[in-house]
């Protein structure tokens, strides 16, 4: 079910009526009320997942299953009052990876790995191919349930018994299929209270939906009409019409995602569920460091804690015969950085662009970490703290900054076409298309319709950059919010595209 389709529109309202005012206030005498609203919550993500395939369900009912199964073996083989860490615990963490790493690999990576071999060895692959449909958010709630096992194990979170609220915790229908990748230890303990209706809460989950919906609908949908006309014959076209249809799938991608997100959390924020940002203003940023602190917080987070701090992150342990220990500590830095963009790289895709995408981001890395620049910018731009504290937003970046901020967006172009190519040699021929501008450039007025309603996202964003999202108006009046929505409810049905495009991470 598509979160901009008729059905959820029905789908929304119909499962918040019942939520709120069958499970919580006809039965709030019920002494299993909070159980009851959990399964309700369960059955309505089914109905959710379930739209595209039934026969999915029994996958994300097995890797459930089993995650929920691992916790409670965990936790029985390592008791709370021992602090040390014994094998049998370890098992059965390591026993939960290994069983979702590998239902995520013969959906994902079989036929890619298998292909590539027999092409390696001219082998014939006919009969050895699964060609088995890619579960919707495999990796998503894959990666969700893998952190609730390890969380047990390191102990920063007590295992439930409470299945019911476990399978909810996994299949929460708003960030199901595309994210935000929650953590058990934000997420799960939000099932095992009750939960309170806010109408303030409520309505600004109401106004991120919206926001969302425009970035979805207007931007990243009127912006693949035109890059997907592109890319269909780029080999046929002009360097100026390569770089404008690079430049809008870079709006795309980020209206897409940064959209589903928005709407997700929006949603959640109607049932009483607060989910974690994932987006920060990302195109805002001065540096490639900066860019991956404020895109797709979810998923680099937890390859952060998962991944990269297990290898010793930033703060490696030194051998006591290393004498250069200040190179040796900048290589295990290097080291560790690839190795999580390789792995962010193939986690979104069995194709050898997806490497190759994470490895140019962990070049543009590089020399940030040689001369340790790489936390130089963590805060906004253009908000400044005085030394009492107190925030002041300037209207406009200083040129220095606008400088950071551009380069910046034109290497993370260069790299959404890496990621947007469904070949290395295509990517290369597409990129070196870009320098030449010995063609002529036309663009009609459809193309500069999308071109100005993209400057009008970043305007809005950039006003709104200190908040969680661009619709959120806190010492506004309620006349003000209103016309405000209604303005963008009217951008969005004078803007709609002909042919709406499926969220492109629902691939991933």
């Amino acid at each position: 079910m598509l979160f901009n389709s008729v059905q959820f529109a029905i789908f929304l309202p119909v499962v918040f009526v019942l939520y709120w005012y069958v499970f919580d206030y006809a039965l709030k005498h019920c002494r299993y009320q909070l159980r009851l609203q959990n399964a309700f919550i369960v059955v309505a993500s089914y109905i959710f997942y379930g739209w595209w395939n039934w026969r999915f369900l029994l996958l994300i009912a097995f890797t459930s299953l089993c995650s929920w199964a691992s916790g409670l073996l965990i936790r029985h083989s390592q008791p709370p009052h021992r602090q040390s860490r014994c094998f049998s615990a370890k098992f059965w963490m390591v026993t939960n990876i290994v069983l979702n790493l590998g239902i995520l690999a013969v959906f994902k990576y079989y036929d890619f790995f298998v292909s590539e071999f027999c092409r390696l060895f001219n082998i014939e692959q006919e009969g050895l191919l699964l060609k088995v449909i890619l579960p919707v958010g495999i990796s998503f709630y894959t990666f969700q349930a893998l952190s609730y096992s390890i969380d047990v194990y390191r102990q920063k979170i007590t295992p439930t018994k409470d299945i019911i609220a476990f399978f909810a915790f996994i299949c929460f229908f708003p960030q199901l299929v595309a994210g935000p990748i929650e953590r058990a230890t934000n997420l799960l303990p939000q099932f095992l209270q009750k939960r309170q209706f806010s109408y303030d809460r409520a309505a600004d989950g109401m106004r991120q939906i919206l926001w969302g919906l425009f970035k979805k609908m207007v931007i990243a949908d009127n912006c693949a009409t035109y890059v997907n006309q592109v890319w269909a014959t780029f080999d046929t076209q002009t360097g100026s019409t390569l770089l404008l249809a690079a430049i809008l799938f870079t709006f795309q991608i980020y209206g897409d995602f940064s959209g589903y997100s928005d709407i997700a959390i929006g949603t959640a924020k109607l049932f009483g569920i607060k989910l974690m940002r994932n987006f920060n203003n990302p195109y805002f940023s001065r540096d490639i460091a900066e860019f991956w602190r404020r895109w797709h917080i979810s998923l680099t987070t937890w390859f952060r804690d998962y991944v990269y701090i297990p290898l010793g992150g930033s703060r490696p342990d030194i051998p006591e015969h290393i004498k250069n220990r200040d190179s040796y500590k900048k290589l295990i830095i290097v080291r560790n950085t690839f190795v999580i963009f390789l792995l962010s790289g193939f986690w979104h895709g069995a194709n050898w662009t997806f490497i190759a995408w994470g490895t140019y981001h962990a070049l543009l890395f590089l020399p940030l970490i040689l001369l340790s620049k790489n936390r130089r910018y963590t805060g906004q731009v253009g908000i400044d703290t005085s030394s009492d504290g107190v925030e002041h937003k300037r209207w406009l970046p200083s040129w220095h900054e606008g400088g950071l901020m551009l380069l910046t967006f034109a290497l993370v172009v260069i790299g959404w076409v890496i990621f947007r190519a469904d070949s290395i040699a295509s990517a290369y021929r597409f990129i070196i298309g870009m320098t030449d501008w010995s063609g002529a450039f036309y663009a009609g007025n459809e193309v500069w319709k999308t071109v100005i309603l993209c400057v009008v996202m970043l305007v809005i964003e950039w006003l709104q950059r200190d908040k969680n999202h661009a619709l959120q108006f806190d010492s506004m009046g309620l006349f003000a919010k209103f016309v405000i929505c209604l303005l963008v409810v009217e951008a969005i049905l004078f803007f709609l595209p002909d042919t709406p495009s499926p969220f492109i991470y629902f691939q991933f």
